[in-house]
């Protein structure tokens, strides 16, 4: 199987321009990017995620997310959800404010004192929650958490270059986007498996680990991926 890149938490804000708890989303995220867990943690930019970034949306899918938002509208989380897979967790500075009677903010640009403390406890909030979550094992197949303690160590990153390759193929005159695919031709070329019918099923039982595939169209999937294999294999082997 694959080796996909080591876990990290992906950090994504609302970025909300029009109320000053968007601001401190905006600046949470940042004192946790570069300050307080630059090594454990990526960013993901919403406006990308939610525009269609391969990156953003491949990560989002095989790691844990951390989502901040400004209010109750909730688009980081909801965002993600939608596209790629439930945060592991999620903040509304709202609730925040209102659950530890913070003081009121002003300013959208520029915060005030209370705006600024209101950032520091958001940040510290995600800090600690990235901690507990790479204190737990995450599954890519699931999405999810195992029983196993995992401790990794990284460099701050972007998720869109995370390291998740993604291919584009089209089936039945429709484009599709598969995660991981370059790195599963990769794999079976090195290890010596020749194009052929058992090949491409071994790879298709590969892509359905890190891909939902419609049973509709599996057997149409099935073949271009082996007409994709085939080309990759051959030009692998000639510049060999």
């Amino acid at each position: 199987m694959p080796e996909l890149p080591q876990k990290k938490v992906g950090i994504i804000a609302c970025s909300g321009e029009e109320l000053p708890e968007g601001t401190v989303t905006r600046l949470a995220a940042l004192q946790v990017l570069e300050k307080l867990r630059p090594a454990d943690t990526v960013t993901i930019c919403l406006p990308l995620f939610l525009a269609g970034g391969e990156g953003d949306r491949a990560f989002a899918k095989f790691y844990p997310t951390i989502a901040i938002d400004g209010c109750e509208k909730r688009c980081a989380y909801r965002g993600t959800e939608q596209y790629s897979n439930r945060p592991a967790f999620g903040i509304v500075v709202t609730d925040l404010i209102a659950e530890h009677g913070l003081e009121t903010l002003s300013g959208t640009r520029t915060l005030n004192g209370a705006g600024m403390r209101v950032v520091d406890h958001t940040a510290n909030l995600a800090a600690n929650k990235v901690d507990e979550l790479l204190g737990k094992d995450w599954s890519r197949r699931e999405g999810g958490f195992t029983d196993e303690p995992a401790q990794e160590e990284g460099v701050a990153t972007c998720s869109c270059g995370s390291g998740i390759p993604v291919q584009k193929i089209q089936v039945n005159g429709q484009e599709m986007t598969l995660v991981a695919l370059p790195l599963i031709f990769d794999n079976f070329t090195k290890t010596g498996k020749a194009p052929g019918l058992e090949t491409g099923q071994e790879i298709m039982m590969q892509v359905k680990i890190y891909n939902a595939i419609d049973p509709n169209i599996e057997m149409a999937l099935e073949t271009v991926v082996l007409e994709e294999y085939t080309q990759f294999y051959r030009k692998q082997k000639e510049s060999a």
